[in-house]
């Protein structure tokens, strides 16, 4: 008997499902998980029908699933050969989990990124550290939650780690060294978009000696001093929904078809509005949440939900 079209979310971290769950509950729309932490794929057979979104994270690698980012080009590659919808498709997981490549795809369109180098191994990360000169940071290509990121005041200290047991590669060996961002405040912003359409803006605390910024409620620590706020406005004080930027990241979006997303960026203190993060397994903060008149998770599966209505109709309807 054939299975009645649904959502399939594919990712491999199941503590980040439950605020996604409920909307889909919430909005009626049917819904199933497929983790992609082992398994396999008949290539000769099609897939169930319905819409599928990928939702892997560069992160995968933290919790031991760091060949299921190869597993997910795998099977977005044979989704997408089959003809099912497929939202942030084989060339979405590209960018998410790669820093080089997306610095690349915003660059192309003309926004503002950090300078950045890319090395791979660590002979030539020192000398590459020199020439940018002090204060910078380094970060790994494939990250994830800001783990990897560091601050560096010293080129000594930077060379001692390097050569020492603590240095920590990136999963696919690729070192990025970066200019050091200083914001005209102490916060970063991240945008949240479903549809490749703005839904709202989230202020994320940076005064605190850390780079990890992980949103979900899965993350916060115990104690932890809220580091997320509903951002509502720009720093002129109109809606933060007319900010330059908002308002033409769509473009970049839509160009590289990515329909789900948070894109971090920040306004420097010599007046430049920077993007460097693309997040398209992006989660959300349950404090923005209860700020905010829209629900990111509700977004989303009313989003797939209408999809999933377009590709399906008579099946949905019965």
């Amino acid at each position: 008997m054939t299975q009645n079209p649904r959502v399939y979310v594919i990712h491999e971290n199941p503590e980040w499902f439950p605020p996604l769950r409920k909307a889909f509950e919430a909005e009626g729309v049917p819904v199933e998980e497929v983790l992609l932490t082992e398994g396999g794929i008949d290539l000769t057979a099609a897939p169930a029908p319905g819409v599928y979104w990928s939702r892997m994270s560069a992160s995968a690698h933290t919790r031991g699933n760091g060949f299921s980012k190869e597993f997910t080009r795998a099977t977005l590659s044979w989704l997408e050969a089959s003809g099912v919808r497929v939202v942030n498709g084989r060339g979405v997981i590209d960018l998410e989990v790669s820093k080089v490549e997306q610095h690349l795809a915003l660059q192309r369109l003309g926004f503002d990124v950090p300078r950045t180098s890319a090395v791979f191994g660590t002979r030539d990360l020192v000398s590459t550290a020199r020439a940018f000169g002090t204060p910078f940071i380094s970060k790994h290509n494939q990250g994830g939650k800001g783990l990897g990121v560091r601050r560096w005041d010293d080129l000594d200290e930077f060379a001692a780690w390097v050569s020492s047991p603590e240095f920590e590669e990136s999963p696919d060996g690729i070192t990025l060294i970066q200019e050091l961002l200083v914001g005209a405040e102490s916060f970063v912003t991240r945008a949240e978009f479903v549809g490749s359409e703005f839904v709202y803006a989230v202020r994320v605390d940076t005064s605190g000696d850390t780079f990890e910024f992980c949103p979900a409620d899965a993350c916060a620590l115990p104690g932890q001093a809220p580091l997320f706020q509903l951002r509502e406005r720009t720093a002129s004080g109109d809606p933060i929904a007319e900010h330059p930027l908002i308002k033409r990241l769509p473009e970049f979006l839509r160009a590289y078809d990515i329909e789900i997303a948070g894109i971090e960026f920040i306004e420097t203190v010599d007046g430049r509005t920077v993007v460097y993060d693309v997040n398209t397994n992006t989660n959300y903060n349950p404090d923005v949440e209860s700020a905010s008149e829209r629900s990111g998770p509700r977004e989303i599966a009313a989003f797939l939900g209408r999809l999933l209505a377009d590709e399906f109709a008579s099946e949905v309807a019965a």
